[in-house]
């Protein structure tokens, strides 16, 4: 699955004028490296086609010098192991599986590196606020009394890792 936003397109600001040029811009999201390259791949060819079709030119960026984000996937030993620890820390009821996000996450990186699973704690208590408001709100508010269950949780799922993977001699 990949998605495609245009969040902006600049053609100045006759409203009776052909501008020489119109930029455009905005974001992509994928799930896989694969689908990374195949949608690159697509949205420079079909700019640039489309373009041609017109008589016109195109040049695409991509913004090279900024790294994308790369995805975040969970490496199934990990998760499988993060999940026991969390059925037994915190109930089973207490653990629910989150459905794939196409969130720009920095731990993509991490994932990159070694095998990690990405988790959330979950700070929503919508018994405390009158409205519940989304992670970007200006308004988003954190019961911080999950904050030491997260930790527990964090440090639960390393040392029974560490001790399950790496025996003391």
């Amino acid at each position: 699955m990949q998605v495609l936003t245009v969040a902006f397109v600049d053609g100045g600001q006759a409203g009776n004028v052909i501008p020489e040029s119109v930029r455009f811009g905005g974001t992509f999201r994928f799930m896989t490296l694969e689908g990374y390259s195949y949608l690159k791949q697509r949205i420079k060819e079909i700019i640039e086609t489309q373009a041609g079709v017109h008589q016109c030119s195109a040049t695409v960026s991509f913004m090279e010098e900024m790294r994308p984000y790369p995805p975040t996937i969970n490496d199934p030993k990990i998760y499988d192991h993060s999940k026991r620890v969390g059925e037994i820390l915190l109930g089973n009821n207490n653990v629910q599986h989150s459905p794939a996000l196409m969130a720009a996450e920095d731990f993509g990186f991490y994932s990159q590196r070694m095998a990690t699973a990405f988790f959330f704690i979950g700070t929503q208590n919508k018994t405390t606020s009158s409205s519940v408001k989304g992670l970007h709100s200006p308004y988003f508010t954190i019961d911080e009394e999950v904050l030491p269950i997260g930790a527990a949780l964090h440090a639960a799922v390393a040392i029974s890792y560490l001790d399950t993977h790496f025996k003391s001699e």
